[in-house]
């Protein structure tokens, strides 16, 4: 289970929450070690990462939540949980936000693309009608036993029918009881800054995907001041993971070695593995009399 503050609390603070995007048990424990205060799990970094597949709706909620138990084993903050769809209609959305929650989730989002849904910033997008979604947070908003589990609902609408539809849908999705607001994929710094004035005082995610979205990416002082009080960074660490794991490989192809200053120290990835807590255990319990 999850320890530390709520995601209210944490959204109390004042300061930006920045999200790093987890893709493996590993990389949330190296995000915590960091000194973030949470993190997200996304979809993509996900998918991509364990099963080597583009997010396009090809792995459904049970493969998913294996991923999220496997990812949070790593790390004891609080975490944001991509929901997709809710992976069918109302009652799997329940069942979603439900299992989410028993896994000690601190805060998740649901969206209203219409099924197969796929990444925000990718072409081929289509969302379910508006009511129909409001029926899914409702159900939502029902299924979770606490009311610190905070619920995001987010809006592909953009993409498809503008900005004016994605603001209107948003408007719908907070009466029927949604905690925050996720406006995917805005394409200019000034519909950012419409969307952070739209709904003062509600908590909003700004989704900075690095390497190629839609959005353009700001520093985090610039989407504070325009309104975002979560950011996302859902490609930063995937990314960079995969670029090292490549430059690594063609050099080993060219019988070339990493020098010490390019990589980490055996000693190092003990400690962030934590050898030694396991060490203390076995010759606590496990000693010869």
């Amino acid at each position: 289970m999850q320890q530390g503050p709520t995601w209210k609390e944490l959204l109390a603070g004042g300061e930006p929450l920045l999200l790093p995007c987890a893709h493996d048990a590993l990389s949330a424990r190296l995000i915590e070690r960091a000194g973030f205060r949470a993190y997200s799990i996304g979809g993509y970094a996900l998918v991509g990462a364990r099963h080597a597949l583009p997010d396009i709706g090809l792995v459904a909620y049970g493969e998913m939540s294996a991923g999220v138990r496997d990812i949070m084993a790593g790390s004891r903050l609080p975490v944001l949980i991509d929901g997709d769809d809710g992976y069918g209609d109302v009652k799997n959305v329940v069942h979603t936000v439900a299992g989410y929650e028993a896994m000690g989730a601190s805060a998740i989002f649901i969206e209203d693309q219409r099924a197969p849904k796929r990444c925000g910033h990718m072409a081929g997008k289509s969302v379910i009608e508006t009511e129909a979604m409001a029926r899914k947070l409702r159900a939502a908003v029902a299924a979770r036993r606490s009311t610190d589990l905070f619920i995001i609902a987010r809006t592909d609408a953009r993409a498809v029918h503008g900005l004016d539809e994605a603001l209107r849908r948003a408007e719908v999705y907070l009466n029927a009881g949604a905690d925050g607001l996720f406006i995917e994929a805005p394409q200019s710094v000034e519909e950012l800054a419409r969307v952070g004035q739209s709904f003062q005082g509600v908590p909003q995610l700004a989704n900075m995907l690095v390497g190629g979205g839609r959005t353009p990416i700001l520093p985090p002082a610039e989407l504070a001041r325009l309104g975002f009080a979560m950011l996302a960074y859902p490609t930063s660490l995937i990314f960079a993971v995969a670029h090292a794991m490549e430059k690594t490989l063609a050099e080993l192809r060219e019988g070339r070695l990493a020098s010490a200053e390019q990589t980490l120290s055996f000693e190092q990835f003990k400690h962030i593995t934590g050898l030694a807590h396991w060490g203390e255990i076995e010759q606590r319990f496990d000693a010869t009399p």
